[in-house]
């Protein structure tokens, strides 16, 4: 058996909630008037259920302030909130598949478009052209278009290196505009 350091006793004993929280209330209002809308959506649109959605939102923010990670700027600080999320929605997939295998065409289909939103032609050419990519293509070209998020945002988000995505993105562009022309010549 190996000795226990003190350190290691005091982080095996409960933490009191003041200990944990390092936000006052007022500095965690203003960051989740900033960011609950952009990362609802992105939450919606991974996920295509707007409960599931609420839920992964609400578990985000708790999580962030459940950690102990420092943050250096207010843009460290967002793009730590989108990989909590990030990695919360493949665990809601991971439990859902577990549970109960979806058939196949359930995972080719891209989440809805946004609520209130016109339904027109190119709009539904465009999704069926994004359910084509993968989930991680879609993802990038969300947050690079969607939320103007930079390569490197987009890395941290989705826990890549930054070339790879760079990579990601330009074959999803690339694909996806492949995609569109063959939608387009069919009809």
């Amino acid at each position: 058996m190996r000795d226990i350091t003190l350190s290691e006793l005091q982080r095996l004993q409960p933490q009191t909630t003041d200990d944990v929280l390092q936000m006052d209330h007022d500095t965690f209002r203003a960051l989740y008037e900033r960011t609950a809308r952009p990362l609802w959506v992105y939450l919606w649109r991974r996920t295509g259920d707007t409960q599931l959605a609420d839920d992964l939102l609400q578990e985000t923010y708790y999580r962030l302030l459940r950690s102990r990670a420092t943050h250096e700027s207010e843009a460290h600080r967002r793009n730590y909130l989108f990989r909590i999320a990030t990695n919360l929605v493949h665990d809601a997939y991971r439990k859902r598949h577990e549970q109960d295998p979806l058939p196949e065409e359930f995972h080719s289909d891209h989440p809805a478009v946004m609520p209130n939103i016109d339904d027109n032609r190119s709009r539904q050419d465009l999704d069926r052209a994004l359910s084509k990519l993968s989930e991680r293509q879609r993802d990038a070209l969300w947050l690079a278009y969607a939320e103007g998020s930079s390569h490197v945002e987009i890395a941290e988000k989705l826990g890549l290196k930054v070339g790879s995505v760079r990579l990601i993105l330009f074959r999803a562009r690339r694909k996806a505009a492949k995609l569109l022309r063959n939608v387009r010549s069919q009809s």
